[in-house]
């Protein structure tokens, strides 16, 4: 089968299409046809190994030496069971399913993968494409933080960094608690914002909302570039205050059901800033290392 293979850590020029071998499903794993995946900015932190420097020893154990152990990158997914192992009961040959591969499990930029089925594995739900699930991850990781800060209906939310993956997100999904909504992002993309359910819009590179007079009962930082005390003068006097980078929580099946069906229904939807197919993923992982993505970037696979 196809795969993009990271070579060595470092540029996208690492990144090689290769022919390797098809995986065979063990006894509780299903094998997945990949239509589609996504280019994450973790995933590019993984092929720069751009960790902290205080990471860089750990970060070799965990990963790798001087490319990655585990080669096919990619950790988000959406396509048909092909085979299934003999202990398998929840899925049959032919289910359109999405998947997560979890932290370190990557597999996902190649035309076929093998997931647990006791995994972050999960039936599709009808009226929903491919490209729509294959980002979920990031409406989960939304989805956490924002329940994690408690948002409740009436309160202000403000999410930094609204147009990205998780916050494009976390924009629909503090609306759907029942929030006002204050998006921060570049003016490019304030329409963008706007069409996804924000009430009110700010351009950070002309307005400082720590200093516009404005206090909110929520602060989601979706991009991990801001600190609490930098935000402290904006939030209200019993205000909370989360980052993305505040931990990598485990995304659990039943939230990504939840999502999807969210997804289904229409109230909330993916943002798809570009599409790739396999053999362009090195492209792909130079346009989001460009940090301007708006939403996610997918790769169709078949």
């Amino acid at each position: 089968m196809k795969a993009i293979v990271c070579t060595k850590y470092g540029p996208p020029d690492g990144l090689r299409l290769s022919e390797v071998d098809k995986p065979t499903p063990r006894d509780n794993e299903v094998l997945v046809k990949i239509h589609a995946t996504t280019v994450t900015s973790s995933d590019c932190i993984v092929r720069g190994f751009k960790l902290p420097l205080s990471m860089w020893i750990p970060g070799r154990i965990a990963l790798g030496l001087r490319a990655p152990r585990k080669p096919i990158l990619g950790v988000e997914l959406a396509g048909e069971v092909e085979a299934i192992g003999k202990r398998v009961k929840r899925f049959r040959v032919g289910d359109r399913v999405f998947a997560f591969t979890g932290r370190g499990g990557f597999g996902a930029y190649a035309e076929y993968t093998c997931v647990p089925e006791g995994g972050l594995v999960a039936m599709m739900p009808d009226g929903v494409t491919y490209e729509e699930v294959a980002a979920m991850t990031f409406a989960s990781l939304a989805w956490h933080f924002l329940r994690k800060a408690n948002v409740q209906k009436g309160h202000k939310v403000l999410v930094y960094g609204a147009s990205g993956a998780a916050g494009t997100y976390a924009v629909q999904l503090a609306k759907y608690m029942g929030a006002e909504v204050t998006a921060v992002c570049s003016g490019a993309n304030l329409e963008l914002v706007r069409s996804l359910g924000a009430d009110k819009v700010i351009d950070y590179t002309k307005v400082d909302f720590t200093k516009n007079g404005e206090l909110y009962d929520v602060i989601f930082d979706a991009v991990g570039k801001l600190s609490k005390s930098s935000c402290e003068s904006a939030l209200a006097p019993t205000g909370t205050y989360v980052s993305i980078n505040h931990g990598n929580p485990w995304p659990r099946v039943e939230d990504l059901v939840f999502l999807m069906e969210l997804v289904a229904t229409k109230q909330i939807r993916s943002v798809i800033d570009r599409r790739y197919s396999l053999e362009q993923i090195p492209e792909a992982h130079r346009y989001v290392d460009e940090g301007h993505k708006k939403g996610n970037v997918v790769i169709n696979v078949c």
